[in-house]
């Protein structure tokens, strides 16, 4: 059988039924509350004022890291709109602020909130709202708790955790150690205790030899650190907020006890807590860390490093490079760019709590080996850490990764 080619006008009437036929419809978008098709609004509280001042440092630098990003377009073409508003480190001002951005500015999500009591104060609220509570600035244990709170997860490593860490070390170190620990009156302070009990085990009730506590507002520690030297502790371990930490490495210091000195991560930037206290007097103290710190020498060649040294230079020179929250804010910012381009149009709260369920994420700052990995049921995105150890001048990393469950 002889197949006739199609003729001139059979040709015709095909390209005119492809014309005719409709185009393949782009992906729709979906938007939740405070999108648009420039704008992506989110929001969060921080203490610019009160006793843990020394944390704005975070938000002032993922804001400078924002207006990086709008600089350069924004992503997928929306400008990052994010309202950062004083908390004052205070439950009942978290309480005013949280609800302002929920219900009057009407943000999207809610990312890295500071402080523990005050991200307490507001998360069955927030819950109840159904607005994703992402990267808490807490490490406490109840900001994981997918089943009670799905809308809420940390972001800083858990305190109970780190704290075994040390536990662990201080059992490998100076097993024979007599403990005194200064810890803040809340939820932090109680998680921390939680791990250096658990990693201590059951010689924890003979090598703490004395537990003192501190609220935010009282004026100083000093005469907690008095009391836990009359103790006889030579292990001294500080789980507080950058500004009570400097008091207490400073009065042991001043009081001529030299123990050796753990300070909790929350607790140990170097302009915050270091060089008020003194650089001789924190000489030796160890904590822990998850992300590079720009003073170590080993990433001077680093391109990432390089990246933001010169992002501070131009978009955040208002905050010390030795701040550790100058990194943390940084991180946060790329952290938060990448699960928007993970959302792409579907920019609705439920997307973006589905997308920060399910990360697998690199960022520019964390150590090498660290990274974020979050599951349905296991929403803590970062779960290691590095010991280092204050030589005077800036930390020095001296263990592997570790990590504690």
């Amino acid at each position: 059988m002889v197949r006739r080619k199609p003729g001139l006008g059979a040709i015709a009437a095909l390209l005119t039924m492809l014309a005719a036929a409709p185009a393949p419809a782009p992906a729709q978008k979906r938007y939740g509350p405070g999108v648009t098709d420039t704008e992506i609004k989110i929001g969060t509280t921080t203490p610019y004022s009160g006793p843990a001042s020394a944390y704005s440092a975070g938000a002032v630098s993922a804001t400078a890291y924002f207006a990086m990003i709008n600089e350069q377009g924004g992503v997928n073409g929306r400008k990052i709109n994010y309202i950062s508003l004083d908390d004052a480190y205070s439950p009942p001002k978290t309480v005013e602020q949280i609800r302002r951005l929920i219900e009057s500015e009407d943000v999207l999500f809610l990312v890295n909130p500071v402080g523990t009591a005050t991200n307490m104060a507001v998360v069955k609220y927030i819950n109840q709202k159904q607005v994703p509570h992402i990267f808490v600035g807490s490490g406490a244990t109840v900001f994981n708790d997918p089943e009670h709170y799905p809308w809420t997860m940390s972001w800083t490593p858990h305190y109970a955790s780190e704290a075994e860490i040390y536990a662990k070390y201080i059992l490998s170190a100076k097993p024979d150690a007599k403990i005194g620990v200064l810890s803040q009156n809340d939820d932090l302070g109680r998680d921390y205790m939680l791990g250096l009990k658990r990693g201590l085990g059951e010689k924890a009730s003979t090598m703490i030899v004395s537990a003192l506590t501190y609220n935010t507002s009282d004026p100083t520690v000093d005469s907690q650190v008095v009391s836990l030297k009359a103790s006889g502790a030579d292990v001294f371990v500080i789980f507080s907020v950058p500004k009570f930490a400097a008091q207490a490495i400073r009065k042991a210091y001043d009081i001529d006890w030299h123990p050796q000195e753990f300070v909790s991560s929350v607790g140990s930037s170097i302009a915050g807590a270091i060089r008020p206290a003194g650089f001789e007097a924190a000489k030796g103290i160890i904590s822990a860390a998850y992300q590079k710190d720009p003073a170590d020498p080993q990433w001077r060649d680093d391109p990432d490093m390089k990246a933001w040294n010169s992002w501070m230079d131009k978009y955040n020179p208002h905050v010390d490079k030795s701040d550790y929250y100058a990194p943390y804010g940084y991180n946060i910012g790329a952290a938060v760019v990448q699960l928007l381009k993970q959302c792409g149009d579907n920019l609705t709260r439920e997307n973006i709590m589905k997308q920060a369920s399910h990360l697998d994420m690199e960022l520019p700052l964390l150590l090498p080996g660290i990274k974020l990995k979050t599951t349905p049921t296991d929403l803590r995105p970062i779960k290691q850490m590095r010991l280092v150890r204050f030589d005077g001048q800036r930390y020095v990393l001296f263990s592997d990764v570790l990590a504690s469950e």
